[in-house]
C-alpha cells in the first residue's frame, strides 16, 4: 500500500513522536511498503528515503502550522496515498495518532492538573493565550466532528479516557495500539561496554546509583519534582542523570538551592539514548501528562526499574513495586524519595530488573507493526464501504 506518514519535525532528537515516525517510515519500508515522510523539518544530513520536505519557512510558529497545512492539503490533492497517517492534528486524514495526548485536553489545562489550584488556573490561562495550542485544538475539533472522522489510534487506555471526555467517537472509530519498541536496537546484552564508557566520560564513580531521567519538557516530565525528592536523601550515592535539549539553567539553579548540584548532571540532548540507558540503574520520570512514553518503554526493554505515575500511559504495562514504582501523584516527592531509597538496595534493583526484562515479549516492535497493518487494511475496507455507500 502507499502510505503518507506525516508529522510537523522528522526529526529525532525533538522527542518520541518524532523518532517513532522516523523508525516507522523505515519499518513499514523494510516490509515493502511505498512510504512518504511528509514534514517541515528533518533530522541534519541527507533526507531519508520518500522525505516530502515542505520547508519550515521563517515567522510565527502558529504561522508556519497554517502554512503546513495548506500545503499538506494540496499535497494530498495531487497524490494519491492509501493510508494518510497523522502525528498532529491536521484537516484530512485516514489515521490520527496523537503521541502527545489529544490538542483539547493540552488546550484546557489537564497538564497542569495536579500543580494545586492556584497553578491549574495559571496554566490555564497560559494555554488560553498560546495561540499555537488553540490553532491545534481548532484542527482537531473540526477533524474529528467531521462527517467522516478518521480512526484514532490511541497508545493507551489513558490515551482512549482523556480523548472521551472531549469526543463522542464511535468504536468503529478507535482503536488501541500500545507503543512498541525495537528489541534489537534496545537489546541490553547487545553493547554493554557503552555504559562504562559513558559513566567514565561524565566522571561517575562505579560505586553510584544513577537515576536516569530522558525528557524534552522538564517541567511536565517532573524533572523539579526529582531534584526535590533528590535533595532529601542523604545517602551521597544517588546521582540524578539528565538527558534533553531544554535549557536546563533554572533546574541546575534549582538542584544548587536543594545543595545537591553535584549530584545532577546536565547531558544534553542525544540521538542515541543506549549508551545511557546502560550506563544507569534505573529511570524516573514523575510526569503530570504522557499518553504512553516511549522512553519508559525503551527503559523497561534495557532492564532498569522505571518510576512514573498514574498519568503515565505506558506504566499500564507495570506492576507497582514490581517492575518499579507507579506514583499516585506526581507532585508526592516524598513519596518519590521513598521509591528512590528503595532503589538504592542493588538486590531490590536487581530482582525488578529481570521483571523488566521478561516484559520484553510483549514490546516487541515486530508486534506492534502487525497491528498497525491490520488497522491500516481494515480502514481502508471502511473508506471503500464508505464510497460504494
Amino acid at each position: 500500500m502507499r502510505i503518507a506518514l506525516v508529522i510537523l519535525h522528522a526529526d529525532p532528537a525533538r522527542g518520541g513522536a518524532e523518532r517513532y515516525t522516523v523508525d516507522l517510515a523505515d519499518a513499514l519500508r523494510s516490509r515493502g511498503q511505498d512510504v512518504a515522510l511528509i514534514s517541515s523539518t528533518f533530522a541534519p544530513g541527507d533526507p531519508p528515503a520518500g522525505a516530502v520536505d515542505f520547508g519550515g519557512g521563517s515567522g510565527t510558529r502558529v504561522g508556519r502550522y497554517i502554512r503546513f497545512l495548506g500545503r499538506l492539503d494540496q499535497h494530498l490533492l495531487d497524490n494519491r496515498y492509501d493510508i494518510v497517517h497523522a502525528m498532529l492534528p491536521v484537516r484530512n486524514c485516514d489515521v490520527y495518532h496523537p503521541h502527545a495526548g489529544i490538542a483539547a485536553e493540552a488546550l484546557f489545562g489537564a497538564r497542569a492538573r495536579d500543580q494545586g489550584p492556584v497553578m491549574r488556573v495559571i496554566a490555564m490561562a497560559s494555554n488560553r493565550l498560546n495561540l499555537r495550542r488553540q490553532r491545534f485544538a481548532a484542527v482537531e475539533l473540526e477533524l474529528l466532528t467531521g462527517p467522516r472522522p478518521p480512526v484514532v489510534l490511541c497508545l493507551s487506555n489513558y490515551l482512549k479516557a482523556g480523548l472521551k471526555r472531549y469526543y463522542s467517537l464511535p468504536e468503529s472509530r478507535l482503536a488501541t495500539l500500545f507503543n512498541a519498541t525495537d528489541l534489537k536496537r534496545f537489546d541490553p546484552a547487545a553493547r554493554p561496554q557503552v555504559g562504562i564508557e559513558l559513566r567514565g566520560s561524565l566522571a561517575i564513580a562505579p560505586d553510584r546509583v544513577v537515576a536516569l531521567m530522558i525528557a524534552q519538557d522538564f517541567s511536565r516530565k517532573g524533572l523539579a519534582e526529582a531534584i526535590v525528592a533528590l535533595s532529601h536523601m542523604a545517602d551521597p550515592r544517588l546521582i540524578l542523570l539528565v538527558v534533553g535539549k531544554q535549557d536546563p539553567t533554572a533546574f541546575r539553579k534549582l538542584a544548587d538551592e536543594k545543595n545537591v548540584g553535584a549530584r545532577v548532571i546536565f547531558a544534553g540532548e542525544t540521538s542515541d539514548p543506549y549508551s545511557f540507558y546502560q550506563a544507569s540503574d534505573f529511570f524516573v520520570l514523575p510526569t503530570r501528562h504522557d499518553p504512553c512514553s516511549l522512553v519508559v518503554l525503551e527503559a523497561l526493554a534495557m532492564g532498569l526499574p522505571v518510576i512514573s505515575t498514574v498519568f503515565n500511559g505506558a506504566c499500564e504495562i507495570m506492576q507497582n513495586a514490581a517492575h518499579g514504582f507507579i506514583l499516585p501523584d506526581p507532585a508526592d516527592v516524598s513519596a518519590l524519595a521513598d521509591a528512590y531509597r528503595t532503589l538504592l538496595d542493588n538486590a531490590t534493583r536487581k530482582s525488578m530488573s529481570q521483571n523488566c526484562l521478561a516484559l520484553r515479549p510483549r514490546l516487541a516492535y515486530e508486534k506492534h507493526i502487525e497491528e498497525l497493518l491490520g488497522i491500516y487494511n481494515q480502514t481502508i475496507a471502511g473508506k471503500t464501504n464508505d464510497r460504494a455507500i
